[in-house]
């Protein structure tokens, strides 16, 4: 009697689908910094400004991210890195 046929053996298909999802699932609970222009960015300073979360130092010419004692001078940058920040914080509060 001859044994089943490798080329019908679909075991691995499972652990291949599951690896994909778990991928698309990552994905989806990123965040996007990309796409960050300059007037969102400027918007969200301004909040943080508000919310004392962001030191403005005018004349260094500089923001400090208070939460991480990180200094910026470009709004964009602050603005990308606290959404990193927060995604990280967020994600670390989760797997708690």
């Amino acid at each position: 009697m001859v044994g089943p046929d490798p080329h019908d053996d679909t075991s691995a298909d499972h652990e291949q689908r599951e690896t994909e999802l778990l991928a698309q699932d990552r994905d989806a609970a990123s965040v996007a910094t990309a796409d960050v222009d300059d007037a969102t960015a400027r918007s969200l300073v301004d909040d943080l400004i508000d919310a004392d979360v962001v030191t403005p130092v005018p004349e260094d010419r500089v923001l400090v991210h208070e939460p991480s004692v990180t200094t910026f001078d470009s709004t964009t940058q602050l603005a990308v890195f606290h959404r990193g920040w927060t995604a990280g914080r967020d994600a670390d509060a989760e797997a708690e």
